[in-house]
């Protein structure tokens, strides 16, 4: 039965855990010494009229040597089936491909999975691009090398003071004058407003080239773990060696 890239992940967490386990139970085992120590005596009177006393037995519980071998089996699945997907990981390889267009070749499954990180974290900062004020028309400014609108005017006023004659003087009273003020132009305001901010559309356009390259790097990657596998053995030759 042929196993694929990404079955072999799965299996690898299930050895890793299993090992792991028989790992504490075997040193928990070979911990306790009195497991591992066994007596058998047997009495005898010095004369036909001593006492007679029950033989005494204790049996060894823990032998070290089984519980290598169990150790050994444990951890050599787990050293197998770790190099099998290191060594799939090596030869698992596939294309970029979006709308069509191979952008890269060959690239293997853990650079695809770097890949798909560091396109998820550039996600958030396209996000966060400036767009240019829509109630503004803009273009591009070749000396300030950003976006300008075109100049508009605005007037600046002063207050300048008036009389209003409400009635005229006479022999017998003074003239009755209000003063009021009256908004007099005195220059021009021309303004051109400038702007680093990026047009909506375009940055548009880069989140949906985004999208589309993160899903063809997700295909790219499940295409490289549905590789079959070829299994690598090196368990028993390790640990044999080491525990001989």
């Amino acid at each position: 039965m042929s196993t694929k890239l990404n079955q072999l992940i799965a299996l690898e967490k299930g050895a890793k855990a299993q090992a792991n386990a028989d790992l504490a139970a075997a040193y928990q085992r070979v911990a306790k010494t009195e497991l591992q120590t066994g007596i058998a005596r047997t009495y005898r009177p010095h004369d036909d009229m001593g006492e007679e006393l029950p033989p005494e037995s204790k049996r060894v519980q823990v032998r070290t040597r089984e519980v290598i071998s169990e150790v050994t089996a444990t951890l050599a699945r787990l050293l197998d089936v770790t190099a099998t997907k290191d060594t799939a990981n090596c030869a698992a390889r596939a294309d970029v491909v979006v709308d069509g267009v191979t952008l890269a070749r060959d690239l293997p499954v853990t650079y695809l999975l770097f890949l798909e990180k560091q396109l998820l974290e550039l996600k958030q900062f396209v996000a966060k691009l400036p767009t240019l004020d829509p109630a503004e028309s803009w273009s591009f400014d070749e000396v300030s090398d950003c976006y300008a609108t075109e100049p508009s005017q605005t007037v600046r006023t002063k207050k300048v003071p008036r009389n209003h004659v409400l009635a005229e003087a006479t022999d017998k009273h003074p003239a009755q004058v209000q003063v009021y003020h009256e908004d007099i132009v005195v220059g021009r305001w021309t303004t051109t407003k400038f702007s680093g901010a990026l047009p909506a559309k375009e940055v548009g356009d880069v989140k949906q080239r985004l999208g589309a390259l993160l899903d063809a790097v997700r295909t790219a990657r499940e295409a490289a773990n549905s590789a079959v596998v070829s299994d690598v053995k090196p368990g028993n030759a390790i640990l044999g060696y080491l525990f001989g």
